[in-house]
């Protein structure tokens, strides 16, 4: 059986439906609260890379702190993760990683069809 991860935000209703999936599938999983133990830049990195998307992809891009520190005129991605790593909130939710693969569950069906 594959290990499953996902990183969730109990406050987050889309992170909650992915995990209330996730419950009904039946598979292992472990749950990471990533606004409370927040990623490792290696873990943050091999993620990107399971996705094959750049940092600004799965940024929040309405999240407040994202205008204060004018991301959207960053271009150097090592700074666009360390924002991430900084403030976690920037990160979207839910991500779900299976073995090599890794998506962000929005909508929360992509869940079951990852799984």
């Amino acid at each position: 059986m594959s290990k499953i991860t996902i990183w969730h935000n109990p406050r987050c209703s889309k992170s909650r439906e992915a995990l209330k999936l996730l419950e009904e599938s039946g598979e292992a999983f472990e749950v990471v609260k990533y606004l409370d133990e927040n990623p490792s830049r290696e873990n943050l990195e091999e993620v990107l890379k399971k996705m094959s998307l750049r940092p600004r992809e799965i940024m929040r891009t309405k999240e407040a702190i994202y205008k204060e520190l004018d991301l959207k005129n960053e271009t150097d991605d090592d700074k666009l993760i360390d924002a991430m790593l900084t403030h976690p909130k920037l990160i979207e939710r839910p991500i779900i990683i299976k073995e090599e693969r890794a998506i962000i569950a929005r909508p929360p069906s992509l869940t079951t069809e990852f799984i």
